[in-house]
């Protein structure tokens, strides 16, 4: 972005929308918006205290273990289903139906089969980021130039190596970006889980703020947690970034 012939950094207009939520906040308009100073100082305090560091492990546990599970799942799925159109055929309806379901309404369900603990959780933050995984996978897959197949097999290469050194490397910058869309939607389930099911975690922690009206320590936990989703993805990201020579090699 580029104002008056100058580049400004993206991150400029973060602290715009922090000025003006200063603003906002201190004309007291609402309490639910009190002022970014007073957030910040509530952050700053609030990770530094036991109850954010316990919960913080109980939710990067569950989270780790989720997309574990929805990229050692969801990645080898897509790749079947680029590859063979039975599989395509039989999973397909199933993907793209869940993908465009409303999923936080499947999590009273998941509580019935899996008990109030973390397990639910876990599940929760699968389902949200296993499909959009299994569907970029799929497309990476199914985009990769037929004319390297005949390539690699005038070469004499052997199904294996077709597999590893083209159909795999090309299609990595979709399977990356699937991960990289997943992570953020497992950070939703995460949350969604631990505060619909299980009241733990990051849960327990926004349900003892917003029942106590302690604003300042909620919407500190809620930048906390977009600002590590962001994190996530922009390392997803660079790792995409590296990979455009594949995507430019199909073109």
């Amino acid at each position: 972005m580029t104002l008056f012939g100058h580049r400004i950094p993206m991150m400029a207009s973060l602290l715009v929308w922090a000025v003006v939520w200063e603003i906002v906040g201190r004309m007291d308009v609402i309490f639910l918006i009190p002022p970014m100073s007073d957030i910040v100082t509530a952050g700053v305090r609030l990770v530094q205290s036991g109850s954010w560091q316990n919960a913080s492990i109980i939710t990067l546990r569950s989270f780790a273990v989720g997309m574990l599970l929805a990229i050692g799942i969801g990645v080898p799925l897509g790749i079947l289903m680029g590859l063979f159109k039975a599989v395509d055929n039989l999973m397909a309806i199933w993907v793209n139906m869940f993908v465009s379901a409303p999923l936080s309404a499947l999590v009273p369900i998941l509580m019935i089969l899996f008990g109030l603990g973390e397990t639910t959780v876990v599940v929760t933050v699968f389902l949200f980021a296993v499909w959009i995984i299994v569907l970029d996978a799929r497309a990476g897959v199914m985009q990769v130039p037929r004319s390297l197949f005949e390539m690699g097999r005038s070469y004499g290469a052997s199904r294996w190596t077709l597999f590893r050194k083209i159909i795999l490397l090309s299609a990595l910058p979709e399977i990356l970006a699937g991960i990289r869309i997943g992570l953020i939607r497992g950070v939703k389930g995460v949350v969604i889980g631990q505060i619909l099911v299980s009241i733990i975690g990051y849960g327990e922690l926004f349900e003892l703020f917003s029942r106590n009206f302690e604003m300042e320590s909620f919407w500190a936990l809620t930048i906390i947690l977009f600002a590590a989703a962001m994190l996530l993805s922009a390392v997803v990201e660079h790792f995409e970034t590296k990979l455009e020579y594949y995507a430019g090699a199909r073109a």
